[in-house]
């Protein structure tokens, strides 16, 4: 398949937790964005954010008042969906429902024309979303983290269907405009980040319910001890440096007896059953009514991300990317057949 030539613009499809901040990526690195919605009043709020957002952005140093203006004006908020007609690479950030997401690739197929882009940030992967689609091997996932206008990663995922071009190109548009990509050899539900986020939820629900350690030990011990050095080394580089035998005989041990369960834990389902949805509702695990802390643990969260974002452009933190190349396939088997010697 033919990539585009050159990306000009960008259409995201969706509005909401991480569409508006995709927009935001791709206006800061120069692209016209084209942000569609279902509402009139959820892209002004959209808008909004956007505006807060690099609001933000200037006063951490990340961009200046004059790049986030420019950037602003180049993000036209729209509910025609025939907008993406206009752009060579679509985003679809709409919420986690399985119809709505066939709906909008059956859509997108027929109204941008090849070789346009289109890719998926929701965390599905390529091959769920292709049944309606007749260009199957265009689509592509590539999964923004939350916030994504703040989180440098995004998960890029081929399908079995997806042309061998799209994903270095991808790549290259990520790398431009301030990304970062991580590229899956094949496709795997959760992809990376959220299978290691959710196996370490997992086992703090596990050890919380059963009564090991209060939720805040659980979580005071992990803010103080590996949280504060993943970023420089993760979970298999910290194997291999600290001494691979030592680690491998210590999971041998330790392993067996690790949470397996397949659900959260009961006393998580009942608190969810209950009504108690988190920080939003004035409880879950914690008592937030009792903490009152949540706005201002938000804002650090924030404030710490900013400041990982100013390190990364004055290249404090700057490391040499390893080059990514496409998994080497085992050549298929082929069968010689050889002519019988005459006697």
């Amino acid at each position: 398949m033919a990539v585009p030539k050159e990306l000009k613009t960008v259409a995201v499809i969706g509005n909401g937790l991480i569409g508006h901040g995709v927009a935001q990526v791709f206006a800061v690195g120069g692209k016209d964005v084209r942000l569609i919605g279902r509402r009139a009043e959820s892209l002004r709020s959209a808008m909004d954010k956007i505006k807060t957002s690099l609001k933000g952005f200037t006063a951490h140093g990340i961009v200046s008042a004059k790049e986030a203006q420019a950037a602003f004006k180049r993000i036209r908020p729209t509910t025609d969906m025939k907008e993406a007609a206009a752009a060579t690479f679509v985003v679809e950030a709409v919420p986690f429902e399985q119809e709505l997401q066939l709906k909008v690739f059956e859509e997108l197929d027929r109204i941008c024309p090849p070789p346009t882009v289109l890719a998926s940030s929701s965390g599905q992967v390529a091959s769920e979303l292709v049944t309606r689609v007749k260009h199957k091997e265009r689509v592509v996932a590539a999964h923004f983290w939350y916030p994504s206008q703040m989180i440098p990663a995004v998960e890029v995922c081929a399908g079995p269907n997806t042309s061998p071009d799209v994903v270095p190109w991808l790549c290259k548009v990520l790398e431009e405009v301030g990304k970062v990509p991580v590229v899956l050899n094949r496709e795997v539900k959760g992809f990376i980040g959220n299978r290691m986020q959710f196996a370490m939820l997992r086992e703090a629900w596990a050890l919380w319910a059963s009564g090991a350690a209060s939720a805040e030990m659980i979580d005071r011990v992990v803010k103080t001890s590996f949280g504060r050095r993943v970023d420089i080394t993760g979970p298999i580089e910290s194997a291999d440096v600290g001494g691979l035998e030592t680690l491998y005989n210590f999971g041998a041990w330790l392993m067996p007896d690790l949470d397996r369960g397949t659900e959260p834990s009961a006393k998580v389902t009942a608190l969810v059953k209950a009504g108690h949805k988190g920080a939003a509702s004035g409880r879950g695990v914690y008592d937030w009514q009792k903490r009152g802390d949540a706005q201002k643990l938000l804002g650090a969260r924030m404030d710490e991300l900013f400041r990982w974002l100013a390190a990364d452009k004055d290249g404090a933190r700057k490391k040499k990317p390893v080059a990514w190349k496409p998994a080497k396939r085992k050549p298929a088997k082929r069968t010689i057949k050889r002519k019988a010697k005459r006697g």
